[in-house]
């Protein structure tokens, strides 16, 4: 009984584990991103550089504590050598304390430091939204690279397809030319070019599957995957029904709103602002609240003296004026002024940038659309003239280059409607990128 239970059990692994292979290779393009989102090494720095922005952050936010310092000596003296009648003569000896120890602490507050600290602070605060935007960029560059791939490979899976249609569908039809032949109805030159034809076409197969190989490899990788792991991209249709709504003004407002290039260039236009008042408050006063209590034996600071431990506590305020401010700083304030306009500049170039890519992808988008119906109506007139050509071919009514010139004709046309489909959907994430709302 047990040795027909392991059998049982041995060919249920057999029967069920192609299927669980089969299951585990199957993506969707939701799946691809959040397997890239979780594993790919670009997204894994940029999270990492968002990590040491908060720490920075907080680092700065620390500033605003009072720093407090502990501090203890020991020495060993030895007795005072005076040379009343001068260095050449013998001097008179004076004996001390032989030894000397302290222990301490002080402590200073920063009141005000010509609001340098605040400024501080809100410098890394838009660092760290620089950093955020960074990161979100770098996660829709992501998901658009999947994508591209992603329907790459769906493109390149129905070339193979249709490819391999073809292929059978030019076999049969040679062996109906042999036939023709040995009846000596067709001459050998139409048998060789159909030949040729089935060769050429199995030469465009292996270098569709050699893109398929590099389509699943890129893949793969981006999702942390091996190389040569199994990949099928699962989805129901790849053609867009029908264009969205928006006008091209309409995702211009929102990529203003939501591009992360363009927050990034924000971002940089506002470090530029808090550097500059940075450096103006160079020539401010500072305000420190100190206090210091200590231990010191023996009391050698004030008169009299006293061979015997004491303690001394202090505590005030220092102002401290930077009077040389007022001259060295003029240089600085000005690059700092040049680097503000200079980043504004740049954030005109970056919108511009911003409004040329929308337009192009939409255009490029509603391109595509209008790519698919054409690519639909070629089918129909292709699939016609194949019908015609293909009829009167075998009637001794036309030649066979005509035939095979109409069979290549509806094969690129299948193909440019796959294209037009593929190109669709990747201008869509194009146009969803550049607005930031992929």
């Amino acid at each position: 009984m047990r040795h027909q239970l392991a059998i049982v059990y041995f060919f249920g692994l057999l029967l069920y584990g192609p299927l669980v292979n089969a299951q585990d290779s199957l993506f969707t393009l939701n799946q691809v991103w959040g397997k890239a989102k979780e594993y790919n090494k670009e997204l894994k720095l940029s999270k990492l550089e968002t990590g040491r922005s908060q720490a920075l952050l907080k680092d700065a936010k620390a500033e605003r504590l009072p720093e407090i310092n502990a501090s203890g000596s020991y020495s060993r003296l030895t007795n005072m050598p005076v040379y009343k009648n001068g260095i050449f003569h013998s001097p008179q000896v004076t004996p001390v304390i032989g030894q000397s120890y302290s222990v301490g602490a002080e402590a200073s507050l920063n009141l005000y430091r010509g609001g340098k600290t605040s400024r501080e602070i809100s410098i890394k605060k838009v660092e760290l939204e620089a950093a955020l935007n960074l990161q979100g960029l770098s996660l829709a560059e992501l998901k658009f690279k999947s994508a591209s791939y992603f329907y790459e490979l769906i493109r390149n899976l129905q070339f193979k397809k249709l490819t391999i249609q073809e292929i059978a569908s030019e076999e049969k039809q040679l062996t109906e030319i042999g036939s023709l032949y040995k009846n000596g109805t067709v001459l050998k030159s139409d048998l060789l070019r159909a030949e040729l034809k089935i060769s050429n076409q199995k030469m465009l197969l292996t270098e569709i599957e050699n893109n398929i190989l590099l389509s699943v490899q890129q893949l793969n990788i981006i999702m942390g995957r091996p190389d040569a792991a199994p990949l099928t991209p699962l989805v129901n249709n790849i053609e867009i029904p029908q264009p969205y709504a928006l006008s091209y003004e309409d995702y211009l407002s929102i990529a203003y709103q939501n591009a992360f290039e363009f927050r990034l260039s924000e971002n940089a236009v506002a470090l530029s602002n808090l550097n500059l008042k940075q450096v103006k408050s160079n020539v401010l006063p500072r305000v420190n609240l100190f206090s210091s209590y200590g231990y010191t034996y023996p009391q050698s600071q004030f008169y009299p003296y006293a061979d015997a431990l004491f303690s001394f506590g202090q505590a005030g305020v220092k102002v401290t004026m930077p009077i040389s401010g007022f001259y060295l700083n003029r240089y600085k304030k000005e690059a700092a002024a040049i680097k503000r306009d200079q980043q504004v500049v740049q954030h005109e170039i970056k919108q511009d940038e911003i409004r040329n890519g929308v337009r192009a992808a939409y255009l490029h988008y509603t391109e595509a659309l209008e790519r698919i119906e054409i690519a639909k109506k070629n089918i129909v007139q292709a699939s016609e003239t194949l019908r015609i050509l293909k009829n009167s071919y075998f009637n001794q009514q036309s030649l066979l280059t005509d035939l095979l010139d109409a069979e290549t004709q509806l094969l690129q046309s299948k193909f440019d409607l796959t294209s037009a489909q593929v190109r669709a959907q990747v201008q869509f994430y194009q146009l969803q990128k550049i607005t930031g709302k992929i």
